[in-house]
């Protein structure tokens, strides 16, 4: 069962904004530029408030949470900000036993090995579990002039780091696992998409105008694994989404061959990493869906270098009748990024002219 919905009303300001209009594959004045991870280390001003501790204590202070979604809304001048938290924000709120080790990632204290696991995931209460969420997104709606994009990890990722205890390179634990008792696989899943949708739900109804599932890790599994595994649950993930009248992003780093079925689970906005070139993602989603991407975040760490005819080659390759274009990163800003390289980068997505294009058919 889908956790119930509450009956929380937001009016969400920015409907007509430059990000919300490419979103829904509809003309814009300009192209829409935002950045995984443009909040992080990669700013002075972030390392200046971040504080000790890990990520997970500064998600729970609001004020901290709230100054460094803002952060790079300031200094960049991107079209939507990005709540500042964490794909293990649930799972470590209802008390599995997750925590975010600096350099390392989530660290599991007890990772999932049986059913047994499965009493621990017990259903999110988003006003009691993640109060802090929620006031931080109430905050941001308040004082940002772009649209806030809530977020999720999605069900596969989620239980990749339950199950391995920590990141991994090869996801053998979850893979034995998805083949060896397929039926415990499925619970979890479905014990994860209920959390997703109880959070996402949340994040919307306090006032995110969008939405991105992060499936960070799925590109691990082949298009066979994807569809018997891993769609149900991140369809029923978005098809909760749809009742909200938000745009949903889907994403996932090495999907070129899952991009066409990213789409298929329910997104009107499919991220694709840089080993895709966008023109190539086309062919692979259905006509009316928008793309974001997907400049190669090593490339921009490297500094100002052939980055004018980089941000061209990617615009040109994202321009097309058949659905929206979202400026953004292959993957999140690297750590040792110079902010001003991405300041430029904002300023020539910002300048490129924009393709006469009618509204795409859905």
């Amino acid at each position: 069962m889908s956790p119930e919905r509450t009956d929380t009303t937001v009016t969400r300001p920015h409907a007509d904004s430059a990000f919300l209009r490419a979103a829904r594959s509809e003309p814009v004045a300009h192209i829409p530029v935002w950045f995984m991870r443009q909040a992080g280390r990669s700013l002075p001003e972030y390392r200046k408030v971040r504080g000790e501790g890990t990520i997970l204590d500064a998600i729970a202070d609001v004020d901290r949470a709230t100054e460094i979604t803002l952060q790079p809304v300031r200094r960049y001048g991107v079209d939507a900000a990005i709540l500042y938290s964490d794909i293990m924000t649930p799972a470590h709120a209802i008390g599995f036993g997750v925590d975010i080790q600096p350099g390392v990632g989530p660290v599991v204290e007890r990772p999932f090995t049986s059913e047994a696991d499965l009493e621990r995931l017990r259903p999110l209460e988003a006003d009691v579990d993640t109060p802090y969420v929620l006031e931080t997104v109430r905050n941001l709606t308040a004082e940002l002039d772009v649209p806030l994009i809530g977020f999720a990890g999605a069900p596969f990722t989620v239980a990749s780091y339950l199950i391995e205890g920590r990141p991994t390179r090869t996801w053998v634990h979850t893979k034995a696992l998805m083949h060896t008792d397929e039926p415990l696989w499925h619970r979890l899943m479905e014990a994860l998409t209920d959390l997703a949708i109880s959070s996402l739900r949340s994040q919307v109804d306090a006032g995110a105008s969008a939405v991105q599932l992060f499936d960070s890790w799925v590109g691990a599994l082949s298009p066979a694994e994807y569809d018997r595994f891993v769609a149900p649950s991140s369809s029923r993930v978005l098809a909760a989404m749809a009742e909200l009248d938000v745009p949903r992003i889907h994403f996932g780093v090495h999907t070129g061959e899952l991009l066409g079925r990213m789409a298929a689970a329910g997104a009107e906005v499919v991220g694709v990493d840089w080993r895709t070139p966008l023109d190539v993602a086309r062919e692979r989603v259905p006509t009316g869906t928008a793309l974001q991407g997907n400049l190669d975040p090593a490339l921009v760490a490297g500094g100002p270098t052939a980055l004018e005819e980089a941000v061209a080659d990617v615009i040109e390759r994202g321009s097309d009748p058949r659905g929206g274009h979202i400026f953004n990163l292959g993957h999140g800003v690297l750590p040792e990024t110079d902010p001003a390289v991405l300041e430029r980068v904002v300023e020539l997505v910002h300048a490129h002219p924009v393709r006469e294009y009618p509204p795409a058919s859905r």
